[in-house]
């Protein structure tokens, strides 16, 4: 099958590519080339597409889904219209506990956003990591490549990186969920990935499909005190080769690092690193940059996103209140969110220069305007809430900067 990328390199432009050059303002043959290389991809459900990559505006990530001790289909449906309502680029369905397939099948139904799924976690819920085989995953992944999801994520860690990380000295040893049952489904088996012995079938099922490889970040930090080692750059290293693969065949490929917990002073320098060493897109989780924000993690998160962003990363994975400390709510959901639509703001200032949008938003401001500034803020309701009807702000009130200037100058 004709992929994106077989098109890219055949030289042809697709009717894909033509809309994401047209809203990035982009210019066409600069997509191609990088859709080609593999340093952009199209992430596309149905007549939605989304551009990921070098040169295109930072993308943020939801992650949302039941686990086994919360399992409210309404209520995960209700996240993901939220999720698309306030903006959000991407959806990951992330669960692990009730009827998943009905639950997946739910939020295809009510949202238009391209779906992400790990499909070793239904694997494992519904199977069980002893219970399950080889066969298990890889029908897994033909069923929900059936479905229309858009991307899916393999943690593709090896032999080789499980013997370095137990060489180290970690606080927090594997936090990656995925990572972990990966890891464990290795252990128990005594085998290799099965993500890697059976790389080349996986590539076909997502190739005819023209859906997005997500290479998994397994050996993140889970602290800032965990530092980077060896098990995290020969995971690096392994899922560089791993991408060129992909490539090869045809197969789109983002890249997952520099996630979890780096201390803000090294996540730019990590980012680089990443990038020094391929162009594939990098997908971050976080970075958190601190450990003490419990209960205002998407703050933190915000922070670290913002420096990674700034830096080269090219797509988010939102992160909320709740993290490490249970499942996000609704509420939750959209805080998260809008943090890291900040977050990306910021960081394609830094990558791109200084942004139209804010420029609009401060004329409206000079003016008093306050339903003007409302079309140009990245949540309009928060601010409308907050905002007057007219006149100056309570905070000023008669003595507002902006209209004694005026009425003086």
């Amino acid at each position: 099958m004709n992929t994106q990328i077989t098109r890219a390199k055949d030289g042809n432009v697709t009717a894909e590519m033509e809309y994401v050059a047209l809203s990035e303002n982009i210019d066409i043959s600069v997509l191609r080339r990088r859709i080609a290389n593999g340093s952009a991809v199209i992430m596309k459900r149905g007549e939605i597409l989304t551009g990921i990559g070098k040169g295109l505006r930072t993308k943020v990530n939801v992650n949302l889904g039941t686990s086994s001790l919360k399992i409210d289909p309404d209520e995960e449906k209700k996240k993901a219209c939220i999720a698309e309502k306030y903006g959000a680029d991407t959806i990951s369905d992330l669960s692990m506990g009730g009827d998943i397939s009905s639950i997946r099948r739910k939020i295809l139904e009510n949202t238009t956003l391209p779906i992400t799924t790990v499909p070793i976690y239904q694997t494992a819920a519904e199977i069980g990591l002893e219970n399950m085989a080889n066969d298990d995953i890889i029908q897994n992944i033909k069923d929900q490549a059936k479905e229309g999801i858009s991307s899916f994520v393999f943690h593709c860690i090896d032999i080789n990186t499980l013997l370095a990380l137990k060489k180290n000295s970690r606080i927090l040893g594997v936090v990656s969920k995925g990572g972990s049952i990966t890891s464990a489904y290795m252990i128990i088996n005594r085998c290799e990935n099965p993500f890697i012995e059976n790389f080349d079938e996986i590539l076909q099922i997502l190739k005819k499909h023209d859906i997005v490889l997500s290479l998994g970040n397994t050996m993140r930090s889970g602290c800032i005190h965990d530092m980077r080692d060896d098990a995290q750059i020969g995971e690096i290293r392994k899922n560089m080769a791993l991408a060129r693969r992909a490539n090869e065949e045809g197969v789109q490929v983002i890249i997952e690092g520099v996630g979890g917990h780096v201390r803000a002073d090294r996540i730019a320098e990590y980012v680089r690193f990443h990038k020094s060493l391929s162009d594939f897109p990098l997908f971050v989780a976080g970075p958190l940059p601190i450990d003490v924000a419990a209960g205002y993690d998407h703050i933190a998160g915000c922070v670290g996103a913002s420096i990674a962003s700034g830096a080269g990363a090219d797509y988010l994975c939102y992160i909320t209140p709740s993290e490490h400390l249970g499942l996000p709510g609704p509420e939750q959901v959209r805080e998260g969110l809008i943090a890291f639509k900040i977050a990306a703001h910021i960081g394609d200032s830094m990558k791109f220069g200084l942004d139209e949008m804010d420029r609009l938003l401060a004329k409206e401001r000079a003016e008093l305007d306050w339903e003007g500034q409302m079309k140009y803020a990245i949540d309009s309701e928060r601010a409308r809430e907050l905002a007057p009807s007219e006149g100056p702000c309570t905070m000023c009130g008669d003595f507002c900067a902006i209209k004694i200037m005026k009425k003086f100058t």
